[in-house]
């Protein structure tokens, strides 16, 4: 029986939190595990729609009582395999229902899901199976079947292949693989044998208790798998609640990669504790066209999504009447002023509010409509720098964007700004739980029960990311203003020193050359250099547009980037960006990276932020080209 008292409450939306945020233990209604909120939603939900996902066009739902039925035949029939606790299993599929389903089944228990980005290569698969020690694998598809297959022998600690979809695969036989529908069948047979199993598995676990390993993306080195326990996850799951409350009425969109731990904490854990429906996209192609038909109340996404849209409202407007561009104008400039009232904590003059629902009655709410955000309560970004340009842009057509800041470390999440405490250009204050402070050379660091245990089998690097008095070393520089609001400067291991010995963080230039909406990436290169340079990726669809509106002749996006119109074109993008910064910071000549990137190639990651490192080392001759 537990003997530990049980702290006083509060009630966010009906949920019950410790009174006070980063008390042990944490409890979430109760709950000190994971595992053990799963049962408790399931259990009284039932029916209720908890997913949804497309079949032959169509959304269907799925209530909470197929996900907690589904979950059990899945831990149960693992363990009749021989899953043991603290054992891992890899996933290997793109976003699904049945990734939540595997996600809780594993935990429920006592073993540790570990994602694997569907881009990672089969030597990579071999890499993280072989890195984590997992028992199992499960994998999506035939296409990623053949990964498998292709290292089959390299993995000899695999007991077995569990595969989602059996389109092409009709005749394998194969005595390390087996169907999800097979695994089901062993597990509904397990749980006739012994009812009652998969509960008392749950109740088992632990606060301290590994619940996943999360690899990060390796931008220098190989990944590393960073183990998250079942406390670790309850705290940024209060810490969310505490400052970015969600209902049980919310509808999300899941399309981000559910192996990092931003998507898998806004689809997987913070709705177990607020009891909304979680939507999963057909596949990363069609997000857009699936956010119009979810019209979520609560969506987040990474920069490049938010970049994504942004110019494809520019294309637009370019295309659009003389009247209509007008119209247009006039909306975003009352939007600017009633977003600067909205940022700084005032009230709108009656004014500006009676000239803003004018206008979104006019235009801003059609636009909204259009692009699926008519409903939406809050938009979220992280993971990446966002232009604070871009942040201003959409709270003007009445879209409220707020930035946080968290890394696999933190369990996803450490600083947040909220729509009523929205201070752009800052990452937001700490969330309740989280203590941060500002180290003698600028490094943010941080300290609450939401830090990871330490990166899996690897007690060196531990050891080097915290700090002697056991705090975090976030690698990420910044400032802390006296309301407690967080700006980070940029990387520590980004810092440029020029050959004249001046000090550069290339964040804030490569973030306002994003804005451009014929840019769509920049690496600033300058170390021990005597000026700064740039690598600029194009935004291939907004600098298509403009060459066929002028005539440019151009035969694929090589010969785009050679045009010498379009090189004048990020020129004088360039020459505007420059006008804003210092001298010493501005940008004396640049090069345009000519090949399309995807989260396939080495040089992005699957949240699709350039790796500097191997930007640099693959373009090397353009950087020399720029210096001679």
């Amino acid at each position: 029986m537990d003997a530990t008292p049980l702290p006083p409450q509060v009630v966010i939306n009906g949920v019950q939190f410790n009174a006070t945020a980063g008390q042990r233990p944490v409890r979430v209604d109760g709950c000190i595990t994971i595992a053990e909120l799963f049962q408790s939603r399931c259990a009284e939900l039932g029916s209720r729609t908890a997913h949804r996902e497309k079949d032959l066009g169509i959304w269907k739902s799925y209530s909470w009582a197929d996900y907690w039925q589904h979950a059990k035949w899945i831990g149960l029939a693992l363990r009749k395999l021989g899953l043991e606790r603290g054992d891992v299993v890899s996933i290997l599929s793109e976003d699904r229902k049945e990734w939540a389903w595997l996600d809780m089944g594993i935990q429920g228990v006592g073993g540790i899901a570990s994602g694997v980005y569907t881009t990672d290569s089969a030597s990579q698969l071999q890499y993280l199976i072989n890195d984590s020690g997992s028992r199992f694998l499960i994998v999506e598809d035939e296409e990623h079947l053949d990964k498998f297959l292709g290292i089959e022998t390299e993995v000899p600690d695999l007991i077995k292949v569990i595969i989602l979809e059996d389109e092409g695969l009709h005749d394998l036989n194969h005595p390390r693989c087996m169907m999800i529908d097979e695994l089901f069948a062993l597990g509904h047979k397990a749980e006739l044998a012994e009812p009652g199993r998969f509960e008392a598995e749950i109740a088992l676990a632990k606060p301290q208790d590994t619940a996943l390993l999360v690899y990060t993306s390796g931008t220098t080195g190989q990944p590393k798998g960073a183990m998250l326990s079942h406390e670790n996850i309850l705290a940024a799951i209060e810490s969310a609640a505490r400052a970015l409350p969600a209902l049980p009425s919310d509808e999300q969109l899941c399309f981000l990669p559910l192996c990092h731990i931003l998507e898998r904490n806004v689809s997987v854990y913070f709705p177990l504790a607020a009891r909304c429906t979680v939507n999963f996209a057909e596949s990363p192609e069609t997000v857009f066209a699936n956010l119009q038909e979810v019209s979520p109340t609560t969506f987040t996404a990474v920069p490049r999504v938010w970049e994504k849209i942004y110019s494809h409202i520019q294309i637009l407007t370019q295309e659009a009447t003389p009247l209509g561009r007008l119209a247009f104008g006039l909306a975003l400039k009352t939007g600017a002023r009633r977003a600067g009232y909205l940022s700084a904590g005032q009230p709108v003059p009656t004014g500006v509010a009676t000239r803003f629902w004018f206008w979104d009655q006019l235009v801003l709410k059609n636009l909204r409509r259009m692009l699926g955000l008519d409903k939406l309560r809050r938009g979220g970004t992280g993971a990446a720098p966002i232009s604070t340009d871009l942040l201003k842009w959409y709270w003007s057509i009445g879209v409220p964007l707020v930035e946080g800041f968290g890394m696999t470390e933190t369990s996803g999440l450490a600083t947040l700004n909220t729509t009523d405490r929205n201070k752009i250009g800052t990452i937001g204050k700490a969330v309740e739980g989280c203590d941060i402070r500002i180290a003698d050379n600028g490094e943010i660091q941080l300290k609450g029960l939401n830090i990871f245990q330490g990166y899996w089998r690897n007690n060196a690097k531990t050891a080097e990311t915290f700090t002697a008095d056991g705090w975090l070393r976030t690698g990420d520089m910044g400032t802390l203003d006296k309301d407690g609001y967080v700006t980070i400067t940029g990387r520590l291991k980004d810092i440029i020193i020029t050959a004249g010995g001046k000090n550069i963080t290339p964040a804030q230039i490569e973030s306002r050359l994003k804005f451009c909406h014929y840019v769509a990436d920049a690496i600033i290169i300058g170390d021990r250099r005597k000026f700064l340079t740039a690598l600029i990726m194009i935004d291939q669809e907004n600098v298509e547009k403009y060459a066929q509106g002028h005539k440019i002749p151009f035969s694929n996006f090589a010969s785009l980037c050679a045009a010498p119109e379009i090189r004048q074109l990020i020129s004088s993008e360039i020459a505007a960006v420059n006008a804003e910064f210092a001298r010493v910071e501005q940008i004396k000549d640049f090069r345009l990276i000519d090949v399309l990137l995807t989260a396939e190639d080495d040089e992005l990651t699957a949240t699709m932020k350039l790796k500097r490192g191997l930007v640099e080392k693959k373009h090397g001759h353009l950087i020399e080209d720029m210096y001679t």
